[in-house]
């Protein structure tokens, strides 16, 4: 709040932001950053391991096994959260868990199950990507940019 309000403030008004702000919880920035990266790093350690499942024993290369690599994780986060046990690692990992690929796939279900008994089709259909949907229109959307950024790079010869 900018001095010029506080000015304006009556003399209850300032009291009470007062007493509001002697009982305000303190939140621990620092720790829930630590957990956070620890969490995103134990979650990009299991995709990688993954996808060095896929190199070594199907014979994909370094390019063609991230897509499956991707599909398992949305998978196994998807799993994860059907079992109530993706909740207890995101508010335990907050944003270390909601950034990557299996922050979608439990954001998905997420929405799956909380309607599901609406029924299959306007419940669970109608509403399973709600959540996700933001996601999906600013992933394409930014890789339409990029695409177009660098086609005008590669044509004028920087690339």
């Amino acid at each position: 709040m900018s001095n010029n309000q506080k000015k304006t403030l009556t003399p209850v008004q300032q009291e009470y932001q007062d007493v509001q702000k002697q009982h305000e919880i303190k939140r621990p920035v620092f720790k829930n950053c630590i957990k956070a990266f620890i969490t995103g790093g134990i979650i990009c350690l299991i995709g990688q391991a993954i996808q060095m499942f896929y190199i070594y024993y199907f014979d994909f290369t370094d390019q063609t096994a991230g897509n499956p690599t991707v599909g398992t994780l949305i998978f196994i986060s998807m799993l994860l959260t059907g079992f109530g046990i993706y909740d207890r690692l995101a508010q335990f990992g907050g944003a270390g868990s909601a950034v990557p690929v299996t922050g979608f796939g439990n954001a998905v279900i997420s929405a799956a199950i909380e309607h599901r008994t609406e029924g299959f089709v306007l419940g669970v259909g109608g509403n399973m990507f709600k959540l996700a949907g933001s996601v999906i229109l600013f992933g394409v959307f930014s890789a339409f940019v990029i695409a177009t950024i660098k086609t005008i790079l590669i044509q004028w010869g920087g690339l």
